[in-house]
């Protein structure tokens, strides 16, 4: 039987992992879009796409598909701002050990320095890190081309070089050019970009392809990681082959081959990688002994890949972005990334744990040979906290959680530290509100969907069933004990231009407009908004068609009742002209009340018509000389408060007793009469 040997290394890197998982978690909130592949692999692509999270070419096509996942690779500086702009969600993927060349890159281009960048100038990361140079910048991708670029920048320049190189750079390539710019510049800086683990990978594969009859690479053809390890295999082993998926790999390729080497680009899902090394054990077994032991050589091969393996640590120390624990049984560091700490946001991870707790963590990724381990504690708790939501589905239990997120849809609720989506249509009993004002209150919400289907879970759940439940107990105490003349605190839901609806506590009623205010007003508007808390008393109450009628306005500011304890008779007050007839004036002596000024009393001598003597707006002294609280009508007099005038040559007609002064309190609608009318008939 062939020896199958597959590379320690193989498999998602750890910035391609942290993006994929990225992913994962927005396809399980709703779904959005990447803007370019997630990363360099076909097959994953077209995963995340069946998922509800596709690729789009540039910001003209997000849409609505948010939130808008930046790869790995990372994108130009223009991007971000143009997002920032527009106000598009955006999450970054970007690889830390890429965004870390971004930030050697800006400052030291800020600083003068020349920036050399080793590596393909096509391809998306390097053209991230350029947009954030300054200054001049060149890339290379051979020794050839360095060699012509440090013929333009002079020796004896001002200013400084800094070299930096892309994560996936050919390390035998990279060593041999630092030879050629430290000849030149002796104080150059230079930093070593290249990702450890593509340097591991690349080490690695080169020794496993010197030792082996025949070398597979698993991985995407437009992958710059796979299309390098390729290239450092084939100079070793002339039978290697680049295969994207097991569909490619053919019993010719290992036929006859003693010893196989297998190994897979940093985009390469390790889904696929045990595909292919199935399909190798059908082909290279022909016994049930030999299949057998080519299964406990392919366990044994697949150790270094995800597990998913529950273990118990201790928390050893605490960093702002990860936690290290010492994993019992393992010689390996284990380390927890900070978002894999909680399903809620984490700022700071002492809030979760604290150096010296026992945790139970789920391995995500083993890497011999950095000798690492990533845990998981959100995913162990989750699993756990699954089991409970199971229960609480089937028993249509009432949960408690907090909403932590607004997304495009509705809002995230973490409870059990498993999150649940909550659509738009069930976070709230109002249609259109603003789902921003849940951000960060504790709710209340029954399960309305639950499924899981391999690593994806299908959490959906209602707030609003919830608040229905509610609403109907406050409705049911409410019409217990509701009686007329009953006070009660309420909130203003709506306005109509008749009046203005109250929720009284699973219960709404009507403020007439007319009930508002002792003055006559227009719209609800002037009186109150939506939102504000407002005392009422139940006017009126129909139990059959379940109709309430509120008032509002308050018996102490009944403008009447105010006129007869401060304003008696005789009272002297300053009054605003506010209407003009031909019998008279109308005059404003408090709000509400309009008193009439007759015409007789206007002046101390005879005038033809009120505008003789006044006009709209003016402030006048006038005394109160007659009140009638039946018909609400007041008497005003300027002429009271004159000195009397000499008598007129020509004797007048009397005037009748209809013609004694009169006053309304609402004079608007007052109509222009004769003179000679009756004045109680032109009222």
């Amino acid at each position: 039987m062939s020896k199958i040997t597959v590379a320690k290394t193989a498999g998602f890197c750890f910035g391609v992992n942290r993006a994929v998982n990225i992913a994962y978690d927005v396809a399980e909130k709703g779904g959005g879009c990447t803007l370019g592949p997630i990363i360099h692999n076909k097959e994953m692509v077209e995963e995340l796409t069946r998922l509800g999270v596709g690729s789009v070419g540039s910001i003209d096509e997000i849409g609505d598909k948010t939130p808008v996942i930046i790869r790995s690779h990372g994108v130009e500086r223009s991007v971000y701002d143009e997002l920032s702009r527009r106000g598009i969600e955006y999450i970054d993927a970007t690889c830390p050990f890429v965004s870390k060349i971004h930030r050697i890159v800006r400052d030291n281009s800020k600083a003068g320095d020349i920036i050399l960048l080793a590596g393909d100038k096509n391809h998306p990361e390097v053209q991230g890190i350029v947009s954030n140079c300054v200054s001049e910048c060149y890339t290379f991708n051979t020794e050839d081309e360095l060699t012509e670029i440090l013929k333009i920048i002079p020796i004896e320049n001002n200013n400084g070089v800094c070299v930096v190189a892309q994560t996936t750079f050919n390390e035998k390539i990279w060593k041999k050019c630092l030879k050629n710019i430290k000849k030149l510049y002796t104080n150059a800086k230079i930093f070593d970009t290249i990702c450890n683990a593509t340097s591991k990978r690349q080490a690695e594969v080169h020794t496993l392809s010197a030792q082996s009859d025949c070398m597979i690479v698993i991985g995407d053809r437009s992958s710059s990681n796979t299309n390098k390890l390729f290239s450092i295999c084939r100079n070793n082993c002339d039978r290697t082959w680049l295969i994207q998926t097991a569909d490619e790999l053919d019993e010719s390729m290992i036929a006859d081959a003693d010893a196989i080497g297998v190994t897979a680009g940093a985009s390469t899902p390790d889904r696929i990688i045990k595909e292919v090394l199935d399909k190798m054990s059908d082909l290279t077994t022909s016994s049930v002994n030999e299949t057998e032991n080519f299964e406990e050589m392919l366990e044994e091969s697949l150790k270094s890949l995800n597990t998913n393996e529950r273990v118990m640590g201790t928390v050893a120390s605490i960093t702002p972005n990860e936690v290290y624990v010492e994993v019992d049984g393992r010689k390996q560091t284990g380390f927890i990334p900070i978002d894999e700490l909680s399903a809620a946001p984490v700022s700071n991870a002492e809030d979760i744990v604290k150096v010296g707790d026992r945790v139970e963590l789920l391995i995500m990724k083993t890497n011999d040979v950095e000798g690492t381990i990533m845990l998981s504690k959100r995913r162990v708790d989750a699993q756990k906290g699954f089991e409970e939501l199971q229960k609480a589905y089937d028993e249509k239990t009432v949960l408690s959680g907090k909403v932590t997120e607004v997304v495009s849809g509705g809002v995230i609720v973490v409870s059990n530290d498993i999150r649940v989506f909550i659509p738009a249509s069930q976070a709230t009993l109002e249609r259109d509100a603003n789902l921003e004002d849940l951000k960060g209150q504790d709710v209340q919400f029954r399960l309305i969907e639950l499924s899981q289907r391999g690593r994806r879970r299908k959490i959906i759940g209602s707030i609003k069933s919830v608040l229905r439940d509610e609403f109907a107990q406050k409705r049911a105490a409410f019409w217990e004990t509701a009686e007329v003349g009953k006070v009660y605190t309420g909130t203003v839901r709506t306005l109509t231009s008749y009046g203005a609806f109250v929720d009284l506590g699973g219960v709404s009623g009507m403020i007439h407009i007319s009930e508002l205010s002792w003055l006559r007003i227009k719209h609800p508007s002037e009186v109150v908004n939506v939102g504000d808390t407002v005392e009422v008393y139940i006017k009126d109450i129909n139990p059959e068609t379940k109709k309430i009628s509120l008032g509002y306005k308050k018996t102490e500011d009944n403008p009447w009742l105010i006129l007869e304890q401060q304003y008696p008779v005789g009272t002297i007050v300053q009054a605003k002209v506010v209407g003009l007839t031909a019998f008279g004036a109308f005059a404003n002596i408090i709000p509400g009340i309009d008193g009439l000024i007759h015409i007789s009393q206007i002046s101390n001598k005879r005038i033809e018509k009120p505008s003789d003597e006044l006009k709209v707006g003016d402030v006048v002294d006038a005394k109160i000389i007659a009140i009638d609280f039946e018909k609400k009508r007041v008497s005003l007099s300027i002429r009271a408060l004159l000195p009397e005038a000499q008598p007129a040559p020509v004797e007048e007609e009397p005037e009748t007793v209809e013609d004694e002064v009169v006053a309304v309190a609402e004079p608007d609608a007052a109509p222009v009469i004769s003179e000679s009318v009756e004045v109680e008939e032109a009222e």
